[in-house]
């Protein structure tokens, strides 16, 4: 095995919104982006077999 892709930052842009309708109900409207790290990504282990990690950064 060897490494064939390493970065660091967000994979997709996440984003919640709620919205009232005019009858009173309320909507959450969900949003998701990929980002260029998402990109870099699919284009480094295209028609390869691979194992893929994930870990979560501490902020």
């Amino acid at each position: 095995m060897k490494e064939i892709f390493n970065e660091s930052g967000v994979f997709v842009k996440y984003e919640e919104k709620k919205v009232r309708l005019e009858n009173g109900h309320e909507l959450t409207h969900r949003s998701e982006e990929p980002t260029e790290l998402w990109w870099k990504l699919k284009e480094a282990v295209k028609g390869k077999k691979v194992r893929i990690v994930v870990y979560e950064l501490e902020e």
